[in-house]
């Protein structure tokens, strides 16, 4: 009787993670319009839809304006979708790296990612390189060159004492405090223009974004995530500790070096041609586990979902709050970061962190 019950109770839990995953899938396909109507030329919801529409299924014969055309397709939609696909590759690389190193503050960031990254733009900028012609081709292999580079050098040291979590975290804080000051060390050298273009790359926008640029992005994000949801049943087994893995047999190393490469592939990728946009790493997998609980077979999902929506929100809400200035994504993300963490410090359980 009491298995019953024990089955009846976990089939309802499991169904309310369910809910909530097609749910936010639901809110995320409807926002996708909705966003893409706001702006400085406004355009009706439906206009949108028929533009959307009838580049998809042409065979609807559903007409639409040649500015609706040019707006959606060329301007907003490229941008609302490297909205989506970033903010869900953060929300990935987020959650995955917090259950590895079971830490709930660990991000790309902490482990010197995106520090690296911004090196290798402001060394493209510092050097000449600019933002025109092919000085945009060399400011984005930069910075997903150094990405990877500090990734490696985080493993390399790591090694050195034993791949664990504690190890993991102090070699990705020492790599980011590294490539901070040598960030600070280029502005120093650097003119103001160039300063001026290191500051703006670092806040993080997605403005000039193009439709290769959110391929590029949703081809990783797509190889990459099938197989980060292959090791939810490890990472569930290391939230108990390494030795309760091993035990039940989780290669507790092959795992950590597997998830945390292929997560920081993922924010290389979106970070090279974005910038630096912190907290949608940090605040999707939080507010995910706070609705649905730990299972990470359903918090990858659902916190990719989550991040999805917040980077499309804070985005929409960046360039249209000021229209027509536009705020730099990554200060509004801040603004929009800090005092949820502000909550989840004064109104959380202890054992939550």
């Amino acid at each position: 009787m009491q298995g019953e019950q024990l089955e009846e109770h976990y089939a309802r839990f499991s169904a309310r993670k369910t809910i909530f995953i097609a749910g936010s899938l639901v809110a995320l396909v409807l926002l996708i319009p909705a966003t893409t109507s706001w702006g400085a030329a406004a355009l009706p919801i439906g206009e949108v839809v028929r533009a959307i529409t009838a580049r998809i299924l042409p065979f609807l014969g559903l007409g639409s304006s040649q500015f609706a055309d040019t707006i959606v397709w060329d301007l907003r939609l490229p941008r609302v979708a490297m909205a989506v696909v970033g903010g869900a590759g953060f929300a990935l690389a987020g959650t995955t790296m917090q259950g590895i190193m079971r830490n709930p503050l660990v991000s790309p960031y902490t482990l010197g990612i995106s520090a690296a990254a911004g090196f290798g733009a402001a060394l493209a900028i510092i050097l000449g390189a600019g933002f025109a012609g092919g000085g945009e081709t060399l400011l984005i292999i930069n910075s997903f060159v150094f990405a990877l580079i500090a990734a490696s050098l985080v493993f390399f040291l790591a090694r050195l004492r034993g791949i664990t979590p504690e190890t993991l975290i102090l070699a990705g804080i020492a790599i980011m405090y590294l490539f901070s000051a040598l960030i600070s060390a280029l502005q120093y050298a650097g003119t103001s223009e160039e300063v001026h273009a290191v500051v703006f790359w670092l806040l993080g926008s997605l403005t000039g974004v193009t439709w290769m640029k959110v391929l590029i992005v949703a081809a990783i994000f797509v190889l990459s995530f099938p197989f980060l949801l292959r090791y939810s049943w490890d990472i569930n087994a290391m939230a108990a500790g390494d030795e309760t893995a091993l035990a039940l047999g989780t290669n507790t190393k092959k795992v950590r070096a597997v998830c945390m490469t292929l997560a920081s592939l993922v924010t290389a990728s979106i970070v090279c041609f974005n910038g630096i946009i912190g907290f949608v790493c940090l605040v999707s997998p939080h507010i995910t586990r706070m609705i649905i609980g730990g299972d990470y077979r359903y918090l990858l999902p659902a916190s990719c979902l989550v991040g999805a929506i917040l980077l499309l929100l804070a985005d929409t809400l960046a360039r249209t709050i000021f229209q027509p200035s536009e705020l730099p994504i990554g200060i509004l993300t801040a603004f929009i970061g800090v005092p949820f963490f502000v909550y989840l410090l004064v109104t959380r359980r202890r054992e939550y962190f």
